[in-house]
């Protein structure tokens, strides 16, 4: 509120400026025409004789001129006298029509497509803002902004209204989604060109590798002689008749997990492993039943609506969005915000490889300059239309007085120079009198 009152009343003083300026210049051209027609009557007075011969062809040529001036000034925006008389009043009568005509003339002459185009090549925007970007008061100025933003965006949000909205909505959009038929699709685009073998080899190799390791053999050794120690006792205890059972236990563990890790190295080196083929077959299977079996779809998507629905979800999830709005409220208000360092060393960073890459910096001037082109055509057209239909609502008393506070003071000048010229014009044709009457 504060800005806007700042904007408005600068504009006002701004108007008073220019009103007092219109005023002064419109007094100082109605003095010279009292000061010409009071020369004019004091020659008349004097017979006309001499000088004062002169003097009467000069101030009658100068108030004639002033008259005319001031007529034609005048007929720009009024009725002068408050007479109708033709072809005047010329700015009201035809505010549509300037209106109009000034619209075509800036969307054809300022916001042309080639114009901007130019414009923005010569301009350079990519390598002009990495060079802002590079300066830290700048990215500091881009920080400030930003974390303003965000935290006007979390007091909107907080808004119980807002929320509830933004949660219906976000619930609506949840429930229409068809899981299984999206998941479907991720995994069918995942397996392209065996894709998903090559995530298999991947975790093949990283589980051999931790197989390996000695230590991890003899942990998981040990992990199963104690589960088969809690599921099985009696066959381990029976074994235990024969040899030692905890010798023997360690020895079949051991051999387990050699076996397992000799498995994962044979699936892993084996392109054509049966594994593999069934773990194809599986992959396929599960991917088409997540397609078209529309009872595991109506499973799925039971699922999803329990979870959605579920009252310690919402509680979970309401609660980590509130830790997260005060946490950034208090990071936003500290004078060393983590956020705004953040922000502002990536404007940074950004700035610096913007710099340093020239086909990053041709890329963006290319991008933008799609969207100008892109965009030309529909926002000149846009801006012209908003011009045109701006001037037809104004009230006609309202445009010119703002035309009049814009140029009147400079329309006055033409008075005074009327008078000015007018007076020499009428010492001209006097002097060509007198001369053409006695010499000629």
């Amino acid at each position: 509120m504060s800005t806007s009152y700042g904007v408005h009343h600068m504009s006002s003083a701004l108007g008073d400026t220019k009103a007092r300026q219109l005023a002064k210049m419109k007094r100082l051209a109605a003095a010279l025409l009292v000061a010409v027609t009071a020369l004019f009557v004091v020659a008349r007075l004097q017979q006309g004789a001499g000088i004062w011969a002169w003097v009467a062809a000069f101030a009658e040529a100068a108030m004639i001129g002033a008259l005319a001036d001031w007529f034609a000034v005048v007929a720009l925006f009024r009725h002068p006298l408050g007479l109708p008389i033709p072809h005047t009043a010329i700015i009201p009568a035809n505010k549509e029509r300037l209106g109009e005509n000034l619209a075509a003339f800036v969307r054809d002459k300022f916001l042309a497509t080639d114009t901007l185009v130019h414009k923005l090549r010569a301009f350079g925007p990519a390598e002009r803002l990495a060079g802002w970007l590079r300066q830290r008061d700048n990215t500091e100025i881009v920080a400030g902004k930003l974390a303003g933003v965000l935290a006007g965006w979390l007091d909107f949000i907080d808004d119980e209204r807002v929320r509830s909205l933004l949660a219906a909505r976000i619930g609506e959009r949840l429930r229409a989604i068809d899981v299984s038929e999206v998941a479907g699709q991720i995994l069918d685009t995942l397996t392209v060109d065996a894709r998903h073998q090559e995530l298999l080899d991947a975790t093949l190799k990283r589980l051999a590798r931790w197989l390996d390791d000695p230590q991890v053999q003899i942990a998981f050794a040990a992990m199963i002689i104690e589960i088969a120690g809690k599921e099985y006792p009696k066959a381990l205890k029976t074994v235990g008749l024969v040899t030692n059972t905890e010798e023997f236990s360690r020895r079949i563990a051991a051999g387990i997990v050699r076996g397992i890790n000799g498995w994962l190295h044979d699936i892993g080196d084996d392109p054509q492993h049966p594994r593999r083929q069934a773990f194809d077959e599986t992959v396929a299977e599960f991917i088409t039943r997540m397609k078209n079996d529309a009872d595991f779809k109506a499973r799925v998507n039971a699922a999803k609506l329990e979870v959605l629905t579920h009252p310690v979800l919402a509680r979970y999830l309401d609660g980590l969005w509130d830790e997260l709005k005060a946490w950034l409220r208090e990071d936003l208000h500290e004078p060393d915000s983590r956020l705004r360092q953040r922000i502002s060393a990536a404007a940074s960073a950004f700035g610096t490889t913007l710099a340093e890459n020239r086909a990053l910096r041709d890329s963006l001037d290319g991008h933008l300059e799609s969207a100008v082109v892109a965009l030309a055509d529909d926002l000149r057209d846009a801006l012209s239309r908003h011009i045109a239909s701006t001037i037809r609502s104004w009230k006609d008393e309202d445009l010119v007085r703002e035309l009049e506070l814009s140029v009147g003071r400079d329309l006055q000048f033409i008075r005074l120079n009327g008078t000015i010229v007018g007076g020499g014009i009428g010492l001209l044709l006097h002097g060509l009198t007198l001369f053409v009457s006695t010499g000629w």
